[in-house]
């Protein structure tokens, strides 16, 4: 048996699983230079809400009733492709289907001596390289700096802010509870942090946990948290615009504060980050991470959800703050 999960609808709001339809399809044979996958994981994140729009981004967005697409692990069970074989497992984006027939283009070989193939998913893969690559090339941290990082014990701030501690950074992490508060320091060597849902001032928590200012901000969330670490910031701080969770959701475009005055007053560096611009970086990065999780420097969380029908719940999750760390489902 196969099956295909779709976009039923475009959501208006906050998705529901009235948004998605599961359907038995037929199971391909793969075709001459063609390998037949079949699928072990699904990566679950919240960007894929924007591609849920039918509007201009930097990636198109999902055709109503055709197959969702993610990052998957999948294991080719079948090769008529010379470059590669039965039970090599590969990542790439790709249909969110239980099997798949693909030419190989763009799909990457993951050793599963290294780590866990789900590793590939994030800490190995586009999480954990969202984190550090986002750093290397905007939030460039130094000894002896403050980072921030909002969405603290998701997939992304997490290793975020251990590679703040690995270059010698004291790290403020932001979380929804107080047990993530206490994850994030008690695994990932987070200095202090900070519950947004039962903090009434947020602007004065981040002073208080940062009495020598933000030099660098991981921002995972956007909205009223990114408006006030921005009270907070140093001279030539740099902010980096990876995610924006808190309003993704939002019928309209709320309006903030004018951010305009604060990024000049403080000659600021705020950028935009996408991973996707740095296809290039990928291997050497991975290979850094790799590195530091041998060497017991990086460790990581996972969220994992068992059924391959439970991928679109899975998502849904997210929103809700059900994960720690990377959402994964395990088919």
């Amino acid at each position: 048996m196969n099956k295909s999960i779709l976009l039923k609808n475009r959501p208006k709001g906050k998705p529901s699983l009235s948004d998605f339809e599961i359907n038995e399809i037929e199971k391909p044979s793969p075709k001459d230079g063609e390998i037949l996958l079949e699928t072990k994981y699904i990566s679950v994140d919240p960007y894929l809400r924007g591609r849920m729009r039918d509007e201009e981004s930097y990636i198109p967005p999902f055709e109503l009733n055709e197959p969702i697409e993610s990052m998957l692990v999948t294991e080719v069970i079948e090769s008529n492709n010379k470059n590669f074989k039965k039970g090599d497992f590969v990542s790439g984006m790709l249909k969110w289907e239980l099997f798949q027939t693909h030419s190989g283009e763009n799909l990457n070989k993951i050793d599963t001596n290294l780590a866990k193939p789900s590793a590939y998913l994030g800490i190995l893969g586009l999480t954990g390289l969202t984190a550090h690559l986002a750093l290397k090339h905007i939030g460039k941290p130094e000894k002896g700096e403050t980072l921030v990082v909002s969405g603290a014990a998701g997939a992304v701030g997490s290793v975020a802010g251990q590679i703040g501690k690995i270059k010698g950074c004291k790290v403020i992490g932001i979380a929804g509870t107080d047990d993530k508060i206490d994850h994030i320091k008690e695994k990932f060597g987070y200095d202090a942090g900070i519950n947004y849902k039962t903090t009434e001032n947020m602007k004065k928590a981040i002073a208080e946990n940062c009495p020598d200012g933000v030099d660098v901000y991981f921002d995972n969330v956007g909205g009223e948290i990114l408006d006030a670490v921005m009270m907070n910031i140093n001279q030539f701080a740099r902010i980096i615009n990876c995610g924006a969770i808190s309003i993704y959701n939002e019928k309209e475009m709320p309006t903030g504060p004018r951010l305009e005055g604060i990024l000049i007053k403080k000659s600021a560096l705020m950028q935009g980050f996408l991973v996707r611009n740095h296809f290039d970086e990928f291997e050497s990065s991975i290979k850094e991470l790799a590195g530091w999780l041998n060497e017991g420097k990086l460790k990581y969380d996972e969220t994992i959800v068992k059924g391959f029908d439970e991928t679109p719940q899975a998502f849904l999750d997210l929103f809700e703050g059900k994960n720690t760390g990377k959402m994964v489902v395990k088919v």
